[in-house]
């Protein structure tokens, strides 16, 4: 029980420190040029169908096997990917389509004479985390199936019940940040049934009377001295917004900077941040799952001031997007980003 506590105070730590997005330059900022691939208009491929079959395959496999929801190994295997993504240079990939990276010294046991050890019995012997996932009597850290199932081992430790693995998650990455992905993705996952939710939309309707350009980096003054973390798109007031993503809605609510915010989280582990609204979808709340293209709110100008302060600027739609990183979200460009989805959206329209 006091184990529970402890878990759950730390999540609600967390989640406190890493909602919060505000526009100021409290977060680091990036280019563009780190953006992640899965955020750009997805053309449907065989190619990338059949990836999608081989690993819900997988998960479906190793589902029956341990008792884990499908839904869940595929939310810890999209958030491992993240973190790959996020940090390439010391997170290479090791399996075929699985996302899952577990350092050499994890698996084989940190104080084992044999760094590339595929015994499982040996493995064990040194407290390596290894295992044989697909009974050939390997444990291979190159494995898709035996990386899912090393991970799975791991976080069966106390059970299969939502609490039971939400504490498994933490014993394992001893980060509630990390917890909370992926809980959210899980959510997402449940939510639509499926893996491929990479489409993305532009936030305004097209063919409206709307503009923008990139204004990321550029100086703000209002509290205090600070970049600017994201594109302006003037609009008329009351314009429908619309989320970008499939994702899962983090916070929503009021902000002395941006004003009456949303902000969303999506299976790339970006945040999207849409401020200064007139109003939000009363159908929403935090932990609302959303898909690309629902209205989620509409164009206003609140913001700078106690809640429900407006008109202090002309009405426009503030949107950012944050990377996790795993331990600090970085801001970056999405003016890039915009004009793909605009002009994708443009071209089906046509």
């Amino acid at each position: 029980m006091k184990q529970t506590v402890r878990f759950a105070a730390a999540l609600t730590l967390s989640a406190c420190l890493i909602t919060g997005h505000s526009g100021q330059a409290h977060s680091a900022s990036r280019s563009a040029e780190h953006q992640d691939e899965g955020l750009l208009p997805v053309q449907s491929t065989p190619k990338a169908a059949e990836v999608f079959a081989t690993r819900k395959t997988l998960y479906d496999k190793l589902s029956l096997m341990t008792g884990i929801p499908w839904p869940q190994l595929a939310a810890i295997d999209q958030y491992e990917r993240t973190l790959s993504s996020a940090r390439p240079k010391t997170r290479p990939l090791l399996g075929q389509t699985v996302g899952i990276f577990i350092e050499q010294d994890q698996w084989s046991g940190l104080l084992n004479p044999n760094k590339a050890d595929v015994s499982p019995l040996s493995i064990r012997w040194f407290n390596g985390i290894g295992r044989d996932g697909n009974g050939d009597g390997l444990a291979e850290r190159t494995n898709d199936f035996d990386l899912l199932y090393a991970i799975a081992s791991k976080i069966l430790q106390h059970g299969t019940t939502e609490d039971d693995l939400a504490i498994g998650l933490w014993e394992y990455y001893h980060n509630s940040r990390s917890v909370q992905r992926i809980q959210q993705f899980t959510r997402i996952y449940e939510a639509f049934g499926r893996l491929d939710l990479f489409e993305h939309a532009f936030p305004l309707p097209v063919g409206n009377n709307y503009s923008y350009k990139s204004t990321w980096g550029n100086a703000r003054s209002w509290g205090g001295r600070r970049s600017h973390e994201g594109t302006d798109l003037f609009a008329g007031y009351g314009l429908s917004v619309k989320s970008t993503c499939y994702g899962i809605i983090e916070v929503k609510g009021w902000n002395p900077f941006g004003g009456w915010r949303i902000g969303i989280r999506d299976l790339n582990n970006y945040y999207h941040y849409y401020a200064h609204l007139s109003g939000f979808d009363k159908s929403l709340a935090a932990g609302t799952v959303v898909k690309p293209g629902q209205v989620i709110g509409w164009v206003g100008s609140s913001g700078y001031g106690k809640p429900g302060t407006q008109g202090k600027f002309p009405p426009h739609l503030h949107y950012g997007i944050y990377r996790d990183r795993g331990l600090i979200e970085w801001s970056f460009d999405p003016y890039p980003l915009l004009k793909a989805w605009e002009r994708e959206e443009l071209r089906r329209s046509r």
